[in-house]
C-alpha cells in the first residue's frame, strides 16, 4: 500500500463498526452486513478516496454507499421472498464458543437486539432505509431521497409511516435488566413447557404477550405472530418435545434458550421479561441461519 492508500484504510477503520451498525439495522444479519461494509471499502478504494473527499465528511458518504447497498440486498430479498419462503428473519446475536462476541456485544450497545429487528422485517425496503439511516443515524431526507428514487418529503413520509409501525408493534414495558431476575422467569417458563403445564405456563406469560417466529425449515410463509398468553401458551406447548432439548443461553445479551437435538441448534428463542413475566418471544428456526451459531450457554453442560 501507498501512503495515501494507508491513511484511507486507516479513515475507513475509524468509520468501520458504525457502518457495521448501520447494514446490521437494515440487514438483520451480521454475515451479510460484514459484506456490505465490505463492498463499501471496495468501492471507496477503488475511487481512491475521491468519493469521500468529495463531501465533506467521509463518514456521510459511506453511510449512503452502505445503505445503497443493503437497499439492493432487500430488493432482492424480497424478489427472492415472492417466490421462495417469505420474510427474511434476523439472525440471532448469540456467543461464540461460549463467550460474548465482542463485535456483536458491540452492536447491542445501543439495545438493538433480535426483537426490533424482526418488526423492522415487516417494512418495505425503502421505508426500511428511511427509518433506519434517518431515525437510527441522523441522515437528513435531502440525502436519503436520492437512494429511494423520491422527493424529500416522500422519504419523511416512509420514515413517519415506518416509525408509527414500529412504536406499534414494539411497544412493551420496560424490559428487566438483570441476569438473575431474567433467568428465574426463563426457567420457570422452560420447566412449564417441559411438563406441559398450561396454567404454569400463563403464569409465567403477561397477558399481552407477543410471540414472533419465522417459518423454519424454509417453508413458505411470513414471519408468523401470535399475540396473547392462551394462545403462546398454546404453541409453547405445540413445542414441547423441542423443549426437551432446550438450554438457558445468551441471546442478544439476555436470558434466552437453546434447542439443541444432537448438538446443533435447531430453534433460538429470545425472551423479554418485564415485571417478572415473559413479554415478548422471538423466535428463529430457520436451519440455514442458525447452521454457524455457537450458543453461549449459561449451565455447565457441554
Amino acid at each position: 500500500m501507498t501512503a495515501q492508500q494507508d491513511a484511507l484504510a486507516a479513515r475507513f477503520e475509524e468509520q468501520r463498526g458504525r457502518l457495521r451498525s448501520v447494514a446490521y439495522r437494515m440487514l438483520g444479519s451480521l454475515s451479510e452486513a460484514d459484506d456490505a461494509v465490505q463492498e463499501a471499502w471496495l468501492r471507496l478504494s477503488r475511487s481512491g478516496g475521491e468519493g469521500g473527499e468529495r463531501v465533506d465528511n467521509l463518514a456521510g458518504w459511506l453511510t449512503t454507499v452502505v445503505g445503497r447497498v443493503c437497499l439492493d440486498v432487500l430488493r432482492a430479498r424480497t424478489r427472492r421472498a415472492e417466490d421462495l419462503i417469505g420474510e427474511p428473519v434476523p439472525d440471532p446475536v448469540a456467543g461464540r464458543d461460549g463467550a460474548a462476541d465482542p463485535q456483536a456485544e458491540a452492536l447491542l450497545a445501543d439495545s438493538v437486539g433480535l426483537a426490533l429487528l424482526v418488526v423492522l422485517e415487516t417494512l418495505g425496503p425503502a421505508e426500511r432505509l428511511a427509518f433506519v439511516l434517518h431515525d437510527m443515524f441522523g441522515v437528513p431526507f435531502e440525502e436519503i431521497a436520492p437512494l429511494v428514487d423520491r422527493t424529500p418529503a416522500a422519504a419523511r413520509q416512509l420514515a413517519s409511516r415506518a416509525r408509527r409501525r414500529v412504536r406499534g408493534e414494539s411497544a412493551a414495558p420496560e424490559p428487566d435488566r438483570d441476569h438473575g431476575r431474567q433467568r428465574a422467569v426463563v426457567d420457570a417458563f422452560l420447566a412449564a413447557s417441559r411438563d406441559g403445564d398450561f396454567e404454569a405456563l400463563l403464569a409465567v406469560l403477561d397477558p399481552d404477550v407477543v410471540l414472533r417466529a419465522d417459518t423454519g425449515a424454509g417453508l413458505p410463509g411470513p414471519v408468523r405472530v401470535v399475540r396473547g398468553a392462551r394462545e403462546v401458551a398454546g404453541q409453547a406447548l405445540a413445542f414441547r418435545s423441542m423443549a426437551m432439548f432446550a438450554r438457558p443461553a445468551l441471546v442478544d445479551g439476555s436470558v434466552g434458550l437453546v434447542s439443541a437435538p444432537g448438538g446443533r441448534p435447531a430453534v433460538v428463542m429470545g425472551l423479554t421479561v418485564a415485571g417478572g413475566r415473559v413479554v415478548a418471544l422471538d423466535i428463529v428456526a430457520d436451519p440455514v441461519r442458525l447452521g454457524g451459531t455457537r450458543p453461549a450457554y449459561l449451565d455447565a453442560e457441554g
